[in-house]
């Protein structure tokens, strides 16, 4: 009896124990969270908007500290009589976080300091016909490459963030499929943290942008937007009442494969289904219907351009001869624009975001793209949403997908400020 009634006491204080540790990590996060959104902001203030006493506050700064994820800045104006309080800010020198994208015809890496400023990047193009063993081997070796160069700054690797196209299973790190890359059942996480020994979080690309937006791009402390990641294909992640929207699976947000268009000849898509909405908005869709233009006589400076410098047609050549007032490479933008915004106006009315942000490869033609897909958004979506939605494109241009890749390891990080060991 005596030895029963013992092994419930430790089991009872080894429960209370894993309670205290967790409640601490929830406070740890909320407190850190507080000041990624508010600083610089004191002690007292954190008090005040978290309900924590005073004494509670101060020992989980003096933590946070500890890890340099946060550091005082400065010291706030004396509004009374008392000791002036010390401002707190996230530490950009907390450590360097690694950052790679799979794209189907390139690979890039990138070194982030904790606030999401570009430190280094690389970009290796690929074939869509390389094996897949060849692509996850050069992406090794630029992971290599960029743990070396946070070493020679200094800066301890604090993750390495993936973002892919295609479903994933975050909790696994495992690519389920990418159909632009014909990609299945890819191990990343085990794969890069075997080599490197770090941590390693895995994420559908349009939801890395997604983080990204919300941490430090035009969403951030915005409760509900939607992202549109647009390039080769259209993919969305929906940031619903203050966090990254799933689903049941955890696939939300494959819009770009939504059957939308009907037709009596739906264009096929790569996911094997036909009429998918990407297929009209994408940027191969801009180059084909340039390309008609081109192929049906119509006067373009495009002609001349591809014929001087012996070159295929391309989003930059397109936008290029845009620049230039082209007609016809306007035309064939804003004819993307209004597919773009018939996809956009059935979110729109679906979620109620309060901002709807485009970005991705095809954020360079933006400006041509969003007053097409305005247009079509004040005609098809429900006429009381129109007012109260603003469509933007996202500030990060080329470099999304970049900062949406170490964006994951930082908000990982914001979850759990304890689960990161330094190496």
């Amino acid at each position: 009896m005596l030895r029963q009634q013992t092994n419930s006491i430790d089991s009872m204080t080894h429960k209370n124990s894993a309670d205290q540790a967790l409640v601490r990590e929830l406070n740890l996060s909320l407190v850190l969270r507080l000041i990624h959104n508010e600083a610089p902001i004191s002690r007292a203030k954190i008090a005040q908007e978290t309900g924590l006493n005073k004494s509670t506050v101060s020992s989980l700064v003096e933590a946070l500290i500890d890890r340099k994820f946060i550091h005082e800045t400065g010291i706030a104006s004396a509004v009374r009589m008392g000791r002036p309080a010390r401002l707190l800010e996230l530490n950009p020198n907390a450590g360097s976080i690694i950052g790679v994208v799979f794209g189907v015809d390139h690979i890039s890496v990138a070194l982030t300091d904790f606030t999401g400023n570009m430190l280094w990047s690389k970009n290796e193009t690929t074939e869509i016909q390389d094996k897949k063993e060849k692509v996850l081997a050069k992406a090794l070796e630029l992971v290599h490459e960029v743990v070396s160069v946070s070493k020679e700054k200094k800066l301890a690797a604090l993750g390495i963030g993936i973002a892919t196209p295609g479903t994933v299973n975050i909790d696994e790190g495992l690519l389920i499929f990418a159909p632009n890359l014909q990609w299945h059942n890819v191990p990343f996480r085990d794969y890069f943290h075997e080599s490197t020994g770090l941590n390693v979080f895995i994420e559908n690309d349009a939801n890395a942008t997604t983080i990204a937006e919300s941490l430090f791009g035009v969403a951030r402390k915005t409760n509900n937007f939607i992202f549109i990641f647009a390039g080769i294909g259209i993919g969305s992640g929906l940031f619903l009442n203050g966090d990254l929207y799933r689903g049941n699976i955890g696939y939300a947000g494959e819009i770009g494969h939504s059957p939308i268009m009907a037709e009596p000849l739906e264009a096929p898509c790569h996911c094997g289904n036909r009429g998918c909405w990407e297929t009209y908005a994408n940027q191969q869709a801009i180059i084909r219907r340039m390309q008609s233009r081109l192929d049906a006589g119509r006067t373009s400076i495009l002609s001349q351009i591809l014929k001087e410098r012996n070159v295929s047609l391309s989003i930059p050549l397109i936008k290029e001869a845009a620049d230039k007032g082209d007609t016809e490479a306007i035309e064939a933008l804003e004819e993307t624009g209004e597919a773009m915004g018939f996809g956009i106006a059935t979110l729109v009315s679906v979620l109620n975001p309060e901002k709807v942000i485009i970005g991705g490869p095809l954020s360079i033609v933006g400006e041509y793209l969003l007053p097409s897909i305005k247009k079509v958004i004040n005609k098809r979506a429900l006429p009381e949403l129109r007012p109260n939605v603003k469509i933007l494109l996202s500030n990060f241009d080329k470099n999304a997908s970049l900062i949406g890749s170490a964006s994951i390891v930082v908000d990982n990080i914001f979850s759990n400020p304890t689960s990161i060991q330094r190496r």
